[in-house]
């Protein structure tokens, strides 16, 4: 993330009794209720005319409410890319890239050039979007622009109005999506996941799971164990924050990640002139966050508050040179002095596949907030409890506490998910990855997975700034690709060194995870 990047950063229990209907398909339909479902033939073809042609979509049905298997379907968008070695497979690898509202339809596709041949040897590559996510039967709540922008300073004179924002959306999402916002939850995708398993005709599954993914990933390791095989997750969320937590740990992991850095810019003065101490360089950008509050800072066109730096730079702090670097260009712009010119020039992602259905324009945040929102009945319901919420995170987390803590949609939401959230607590062999410095899944939430997953092993990139590791040429790869392809799990947690350059930036050359629209980048969710 370099300083021109700052443009764009600132611009069952009740099905419990099924769980074990979803067994094999040589169950006879009148003992398993799911029969219909697990029975299916994908009708596989390519892509997209864009795409290669050995890159393959199908669309299979699943049960809108698993607890009424003949009730109303959605559509379940899946996609593969076979291995070319038969005597080397050993099955399929699931893929999710995050999210919620993260589509994965493109993954197989996106991932092959950054997995290991070993492994593309080893498995076909199975992606799909989850439901209400994409070109699975994706939701929409015709959001406006503004009002996907969740990141909301709280401001007592502005608390009123940003009631009446989620009170909106929420209201918005029920009118559009009604009782099918109570099924969108992570418990029914990774029961998604198991007809996936059934009609590909595995008995068991491998994962490979990004940020959210790696919640995915352990809920289905819960409520399938048996089926559960080799499972990679990468940059982890801790099961016990879901999700309000989750949300409220990106403040609380960025407040160290902070100190970081003012500590290693004061070492670095002669470079950047932002101070000779911690606490100088500290006090340098708090006050351009204070004269950005008095008068907006015009930087590049755009008119940015110190609210904007707040947000905007939350996550760069965690890549200290980024940071530095984009605080001298801030500073400059602040002074009224031009911006250096050797400065990147951004290029703008190219559009992906359509995949041939219309997805709604605010889907990866109408996704977003129908998981997060529904999966875990633990949301506060009265809005003064958001509102002290902030205050005292204000205090706590300067940077970033009273954004995560003010008042979210979930607060109004009327269809809570019919059962709670899952209980992650089993020996399951898994590999977590995680970076120490990551921003959006800090290191305590990887460690809240690893206490959980008791049967899994822990790999700390020391040093490790980023979010998404495996196959991002990290000193964990190669731990990632023996499991993999062997199944063998280190033998206890371990650590690597970050390469000195790595500690410093985020890696040049990240991982391709797509970004739904609506979502302003992985920046801003897991």
């Amino acid at each position: 993330m370099r300083s021109s990047r700052i443009a764009t950063l600132l611009a069952v229990s009740a099905v419990a009794t099924l769980v074990p209907a979803l067994a094999p398909a040589t169950a006879s339909a009148a003992a398993n209720p799911l029969d219909q479902y697990l029975r299916q033939t994908p009708a596989w073809h390519r892509c997209d005319r864009a795409m290669p042609a050995n890159f393959q979509c199908a669309t299979v049905k699943v049960p809108l409410d698993y607890s009424r298997p003949d009730g109303k379907k959605l559509d379940l968008a899946i996609s593969r890319l076979k291995t070319s070695t038969r005597a080397e497979r050993r099955g399929v690898l699931l893929l999710n890239p995050g999210g919620p509202g993260g589509p994965g339809l493109d993954m197989p596709q996106m991932m092959a050039g950054e997995l290991p041949k070993s492994v593309k040897n080893k498995y076909d590559l199975i992606g799909f979007d989850p439901r209400g996510i994409g070109q699975s039967s994706g939701v929409g709540c015709g959001m406006s622009d503004a009002e996907q922008n969740w990141e909301r300073p709280y401001k007592a004179a502005m608390f009123a109005k940003d009631v009446k924002w989620a009170r909106s959306v929420a209201e918005k999402c029920d009118a559009r999506q009604g009782d099918k916002l109570r099924h969108i939850t992570t418990r029914n995708t990774a029961r998604d996941m198991d007809v996936i398993r059934a009609v590909l005709g595995e008995k068991k599954i491998s994962y490979l799971g990004y940020s959210y993914g790696t919640y995915l990933g352990a809920v289905y390791t819960q409520m399938f164990p048996g089926r559960s095989d080799r499972f990679v997750l990468d940059s982890a969320v801790d099961p016990a924050r879901i999700w309000r937590g989750m949300i409220q740990v990106w403040a609380e992991g960025s407040e160290p990640a902070f100190t970081r850095w003012t500590e290693w810019t004061a070492e670095r003065h002669s470079t950047y002139k932002l101070g000779k101490t911690p606490e100088a360089v500290r006090k340098t950008f708090y006050d351009l966050v204070a004269q950005a509050d008095r008068k907006p800072i015009d930087f590049d066109g755009t008119k940015l508050s110190g609210d904007d730096l707040r947000a905007g730079l939350r996550a760069t702090f965690f890549s200290v040179r980024d940071a530095a670097e984009a605080v001298v260009e801030l500073k400059k712009a602040a002074e009224g002095r031009a911006r250096s010119g050797d400065r990147e020039i951004e290029t703008p992602a190219p559009l992906p596949p359509s995949f041939g259905r219309v997805v709604p324009a605010d889907n990866g945040t109408a996704g977003f907030w129908s998981v997060v929102c529904a999966d875990t009945r633990n949301w506060p319901r009265d809005p003064e409890q958001y509102r002290s919420d902030a205050i005292r995170d204000k205090a706590r987390w300067p940077l970033y506490g009273d954004f995560v803590s003010n008042i979210m949609p979930c607060a109004f939401w009327k269809k809570t998910g019919s059962e709670p959230a899952t209980k992650v607590d089993n020996k399951v062999g898994a590999l977590i990855l995680q970076n120490e410095w990551d921003s959006q899944t800090p290191l305590a939430s990887g460690q809240g997975l690893r206490r959980v997953m008791k049967g899994s092993k822990m790999v700390t990139v020391l040093g490790g700034v980023g979010h998404g590791i495996y196959g991002s040429k990290s000193c964990a790869d190669k731990t990632a690709t023996t499991y993999l392809t062997t199944g063998r799990l280190p033998a206890k947690d371990a650590t690597c060194q970050a390469a000195p350059t790595a500690r410093e930036r985020a890696t040049p050359d990240p991982l391709p995870l797509p970004t739904p629209p609506g979502i302003p980048g992985m920046v801003s969710r897991f």
